[in-house]
Formats: C-alpha cells, structure tokens, sequence
C-alpha cells in the first residue's frame, strides 16, 4: 500500500559497494509496529487492548491456521500469513538479480490482465523492463489502452467494496540454454519455477509459455519448429545458431532452458479481505456473522508481479550458481563465458 515506504538496510556481506562472499543480511523495519506495540507486546500486557480476528475470512489462511496452530482467534495467522511477508523476499531477489544482470541475464514483470481486462497485444522485453524505470506505475501494464480498461475494472471492485485478481507475466531474458535438467524430478527448471511463483500468496495457478493453450491445441500448432541460420544472420548475443519462429514453450523443454525467453504467468486471486465482508462463523460462538476485516487494497496484482520477479531470480541464480560455481564473480563469469562458447560452436 502507499502508506508503506519501508526500505531494506544492509547489515553484513556488503562492503564499499561490493558484495565480498559472507551472507548478506538486510532488514526491513515495519514502521506501521509502533502502533501495535501495546496490542500485541511481547508481555503478558493488556489482554482487553488485543484485537482479536473473532471470525475467519474465505479464502484466507485465517481458519485452516487456527485449526492448526490450536488458536482461539486468527490474529496471529493472519499477521504470519501476510504478504507483508514478500517484501523480504523482494529484498533477496534484488541482490539475485544484480548477480543474474553481471552475466546479462535480466528479469522483468508485467501485467497482462486484471478482472476481465487485458492486454490487447503481445509486449515486448523492451517495453516490459522500461516499466521498472518509471518512477509512478500505475498497473504496469506495457500498453496504455489496456491499462485505462484494467484501471476501470479496479474502480469497479473499489466502488462496490470488492476485490479483484488478473495475471502477472515474468520474463527472463538473455539465458543460455542448459540451465536445468531432466535427469531428476526436483531438479527440473520448470517444476522449480512453478514451484516458486506458486508460494506467492493469492498464486492459484502457475503457467509456462503457452500453457493453457496448448492443452486444447494440436501439437502442430504447439510446439516450436527449429532452424538453422547463418551467423551473418543472427543477432551479436545470440547463443547458437538454432532458431526457433516462436516460443510456445516459454523458453523451457524438458525442463532445461532452451535459449529462448523464459516466460512465466501466474495467476491471482482475488484477495481475501473485503470492505463488504462475506459470510463467517464466530470463533467463540460458532454463529454465522461476517467475516473479519483488516485493511486492504483492491488489486494487488502489480505487486505480486514484482515478488515473482524475486522468486524467478532467485530460483534461476541458484540454479546458474549450481551449473557454473565459482568463489568469485570473476570466476563465475568466466565459466560462464567458457559454456557460452562451448554451446555457440554447434
């Protein structure tokens, strides 16, 4: 939300500027805590000043957790999990993608639906990584049109007390083909990837490429044929002299990166706390009444498109640092660089 202007403090592993090998530790103050302090002390306290969660939301972790955990209200689920939580995520995934950017690899979101509005046209990686450098985003979305159409279908749910989802696009671009495998099962990019995008609250699905197309389309029209060209043809940063006229793939066969774009979408739900409440049941009495409200945006999806930029990085950056090692950036690089020769002599 706007009200939150937290930033992230580095403690250790940076010096002058350089990364220098040690873990990196970062903090982010809360600064909303100061108004909880006397709710929620770590002393015994006040009990009449807590302010119980007395009646769990749908869709929200508030009763599933409660059960679990053996609580009375769903305050500390709720606090535990928020997508507060993410921002420490974003943190990490800043530094991921300053590692990724030394090997010119980039990560870059956008978003290409909210409610029943979307994106008009395919978007370039160029349009999608001048979003980053706006100073005001409003549902970062490449194309103006279509973001009018989005910004209404938010309006819409803000009038009416509602929520509303859509679908974030994270594009990796400059990857080598290789990273991955399809040796073992947990190690497959594509399944890593799902995976990490997955644990972003509110993700209810995850897609790769072209998906959910391709399961009610015909092969022929699926997958990515291959060709061959000239060097004189191709582009300076090209890794191999294979094409392909598409990427229905998303940049991923076999679950190993394939030279192409990696694209990956997910897909958010609505969030689960609403200024019209629906229907609960009361933690003490078991009566039916409305669920809690906490306070809450409209549409998070631009944000959430922003996590998932920091869980693709860091899941691609684990995997890089995996194939090619090193104890120095000099060192990576130049494995790195001695693999993109290997794989451009084909």
């Amino acid at each position: 939300m706007r009200i939150e202007r937290d930033s992230a403090h580095i403690l250790s592993g940076v010096r002058h500027g350089h990364t220098i090998g040690s873990p990196i530790a970062m903090t982010l103050a809360n600064r909303d805590w100061k108004n909880w302090e006397e709710i929620l002390p770590v002393e015994p306290g006040d009990p009449s000043k807590h302010k119980a969660v007395a009646s769990p939301r749908p869709g929200h972790a508030d009763l599933a957790g409660a059960l679990k955990y053996d609580f009375p209200d769903a305050r500390y689920i709720l606090e535990r999990a928020s997508a507060r939580e993410s921002a420490a995520r974003v943190a990490c995934g800043a530094v991921a993608k300053m590692l990724l950017r030394a090997l010119g690899v980039a990560v870059a979101s956008h978003v290409t639906r909210v409610g029943s509005a979307e994106l008009s046209r395919p978007a370039t990686f160029a349009e999608i990584a001048a979003l980053a450098q706006r100073e005001d985003v409003l549902l970062a979305c490449v194309d103006p049109e279509s973001e009018a159409r989005m910004k209404a279908e938010v309006d819409l749910a803000l009038r009416s007390g509602d929520t509303i989802g859509g679908i974030f696009e994270v594009v990796v671009h400059g990857l080598p083909p290789g990273i991955g495998t399809h040796v073992n099962w947990d190690e497959r990019l594509d399944g890593l990837l799902a995976q990490a995008v997955m644990s972003l609250q509110a993700v209810k699905a995850v897609e790769l490429g072209r998906g959910v197309t391709a399961a009610h389309s015909p092969g022929s029209q699926v997958h990515d044929t291959i060709g061959y060209a000239p060097a004189s043809e191709l582009p300076a940063d090209a890794f191999t002299r294979f094409t392909r006229e598409q990427n229905n793939a998303g940049g991923l066969e076999g679950g190993i990166s394939n030279g192409e774009d990696l694209v990956i979408r997910g897909y958010l739900k609505p969030i689960s706390t609403l200024r019209r409440p629906l229907g609960s049941v009361s933690f003490e009495t078991r009566e039916a009444t409305k669920a809690s409200y906490e306070r809450s945006d409209v549409c998070v999806v631009p944000a959430a498109g922003v996590a998932a930029e920091a869980m693709v990085a860091l899941t691609v950056a684990r995997c890089v640092l995996e194939k090619f090692g090193g104890d120095s950036l000099k060192e990576l690089r130049r494995n790195y660089a001695g693999y993109c020769d290997q794989i451009r002599s084909y």
